[in-house]
């Protein structure tokens, strides 16, 4: 397979995954609410979605590096997610909608990182850059948040399940495209993973991380409604979710040349200044033109985080045990901690509206102070286990 095939490839199962994404974040909690459920409840649902991949991301990493299998199990865990969301129809009531929420999120939640695994194999295999061919995700975002807003001003919220089970029908068929790539299977018991797991760098790592997606809460469970409560159409709250991505894409084209002059652990740093700055604002107003502003720092608090972590884990850990670090790295950071926050903010926001997003900022000043330390201490490429 040629470099270019490789990457049109990798650039394709991006932009369907993210279609799915883009139907899912800025929309769903509009689907919730439509079905009833209070701030709270659906602050448990989003809570339960980060915590499932405590089990989720560890358990399917361990089946990848495992067997040296991940292409096929990528394709195995879309279908199943796509199947799981048509039962969403059929749900009413908090409880019925918990249950399937954590049912819907276990393959969904393993597959994320196991492609990125993959990912990260193609590109170093064929001298990609990964930043390119992830931005097709990105932009698939866009155009999936940019339509939906402008659908959603006629089209019944009720749509959104079947939407979401056809794009991940469309992640699974791009699945079949992928480079089937293998690392070699472990006979019997696996490389312990704990000399990572217990590193003092790899802990600064997950630390800085971590509350970053704590920062993101907020955001992501209750951005959309604060912004139609405050006036905003759900066209131009599809535009906003758009915008961000779009200054994230910008990072994501020459991310080569960002990862190499600056390193994974700066980064994350940036991300976390950038989170700062943008929660700041948000739970300062919503005036139309600073929160449009603000949303371009998207691009540091998701975009270099993101870099960062994928780079972090690429440089610093083995590639045996990639798969497995990469799922603990979910369960912990995009998991179990905004897991656990996540229901406080539901009640965060129904006392303070707005005003939660300062809680956040505060969240994202000590993701930077960690960033910081890893900073100085990480020799950058270096691994911290052999």
């Amino acid at each position: 397979m040629s470099p270019r095939s490789a990457a049109l490839r990798l650039g394709t199962y991006y932009a369907a995954l993210f279609v799915a994404v883009g139907i899912h974040i800025p929309f769903w909690p509009l689907w919730l609410q439509d079905r009833g459920l209070s701030a709270s409840e659906i602050g448990w649902v989003a809570a339960a979605g980060y915590l499932v991949r405590i089990l989720a991301s560890p358990v399917i990493g361990h089946l990848a590096d495992h067997g040296g299998e991940r292409r096929t199990l990528m394709i195995r865990l879309a279908l199943a997610t796509a199947l799981i969301w048509l039962a969403f129809p059929l749900a009413g009531g908090f409880w019925p909608i918990l249950v399937l929420s954590v049912v819907a999120t276990f393959p969904f939640a393993g597959m994320i990182p196991l492609g990125d695994t993959l990912a990260m194999m193609v590109v170093g295999r064929h001298g990609l850059d990964y930043g390119r061919a992830r931005l097709w995700g990105s932009l698939a975002f866009i155009i999936a948040a940019t339509l939906l807003g402008k659908a959603l001003e006629s089209w019944p919220v009720a749509a959104l399940p079947w939407l979401m089970a056809a794009a991940l029908l469309l992640t699974a068929v791009t699945c079949f495209g992928l480079p089937d790539l293998k690392v070699p299977r472990h006979e019997g018991k696996p490389p312990s993973l704990r000399p990572v797991l217990l590193h003092p760098l790899f802990l600064l790592f997950v630390g800085a991380a971590a509350l970053n997606q704590m920062a993101h809460t907020v955001y992501y469970a209750f951005a959309t409604i604060h912004w139609k409560a405050a006036g905003l159409s759900d066209m131009v709250i599809g535009l906003l979710w758009s915008e961000g991505v779009v200054a994230e894409i910008v990072l994501f084209a020459v991310s080569n040349r960002v990862v190499a002059r600056f390193g994974p652990a700066a980064l994350l740093l940036a991300a976390a200044l950038g989170g700062a700055v943008r929660w700041l604002v948000l739970g300062a107003t919503a005036d139309l033109t600073l929160v449009a502003l603000s949303q371009l720092l998207h691009a540091a608090t998701f975009g270099c985080a993101h870099l960062g972590a994928i780079h972090f884990i690429a440089r610093a850990v083995p590639q045996g045990l990639s798969a497995r670090t990469q799922g603990v790295f979910a369960a912990i950071a995009i998991g179990l901690a905004p897991g656990l926050i996540t229901p406080f903010s539901g009640r965060l926001y129904e006392s303070l509206g707005g005003g939660s997003f300062l809680a956040m900022a505060a969240l994202s000043a000590l993701s930077a102070l960690l960033a910081w330390a890893l900073m100085r201490r990480w020799t950058t490429g270096s691994r911290i286990i052999e």
